[in-house]
């Protein structure tokens, strides 16, 4: 048996939560549990309905991106699976993970990125040409493709949460880079990859989100708004930073 611990995560899009629930439980391979971390919703945000029946917990003060891989240190499955607030899987997303882990074994995410050329690792900018996989426009592929990095969601193996915290974040980076940090962390310490596991065009069931850009491109998106990090730089300069500081210390891209 497959035991799946999924992990949601109410912020800004409290109305969404409900059709992942859904989503979820309508899966082909119905997971074990579902855990709702809340991330300092605002007032008449918070679902309580959807509370009453999972696991949850609530925080008072916004802890970031990050906290929710902490969280997931309480799940009990051998393998979990965290999704963005913004995230309905199809009937077939988390089968399509578990058949994808036990061929290639390694961290899966529903968008991957792969840099097509990328400069030096002691370049200084973030924006390089790259390629998107997943179910984003275009991003579709039949077999599952090796990237740089995953985000949206992510299917990991429950033990390979130690490597995720193997060094600790700074502080300013809380509202981005645990998709680079996640990637890069499983390459140094475990020599895992990453991949996006098949998104097929002929069928949206194996996607990891069906709904396409109906909440991703929304007001709440972060990079579509460049909200600000708690010292008060905007989301792109601030990721931009990360992906800087991360290939200087010793991220490997594929092409490079």
């Amino acid at each position: 048996m497959n035991n799946i611990s999924v992990i949601l995560n109410g912020y800004k899009r409290g109305s969404c939560l409900n059709k992942q629930v859904t989503a979820l439980q309508n899966q082909s391979i119905i997971p074990s549990e579902i855990m709702l971390w809340y991330n300092h919703p605002e007032v008449g945000n918070v679902n309580y309905d959807i509370m009453e029946k999972i696991p949850s917990a609530i925080s008072n003060v916004n802890l970031g991106v990050w906290a929710r891989f902490a969280y997931a240190l309480n799940a009990k499955s051998e393998y979990i699976c965290i999704l963005d607030d913004d995230m309905v899987p199809g009937k077939q997303w988390l089968e399509n993970c578990i058949n994808t882990i036990k061929t290639v074994n390694g961290l899966l995410g529903t968008v991957g990125l792969l840099y097509v050329n990328p400069s030096p690792p002691n370049h200084s900018s973030y924006y390089e040409q790259y390629q998107r996989f997943g179910w984003i426009p275009g991003g579709q592929t039949d077999v599952p493709v090796q990237v740089d990095l995953v985000g949206h969601a992510w299917f990991f193996k429950r033990e390979w949460l130690s490597y995720f915290w193997r060094e600790l974040p700074n502080p300013k980076y809380n509202i981005c880079g645990e998709d680079i940090n996640f990637s890069y962390m499983l390459q140094k310490y475990a020599n895992i990859k990453t991949f996006v596991p098949p998104h097929p065009l002929t069928n949206k069931e194996m996607w990891g989100n069906i709904i396409g850009s109906e909440y991703a491109t929304d007001t709440n998106s972060m990079w579509e708004t460049n909200q600000k990090s708690i010292d008060g730089s905007p989301f792109k300069q601030i990721m931009n930073d990360y992906f800087v500081e991360q290939r200087h210390k010793g991220w490997k891209l594929i092409n490079q």
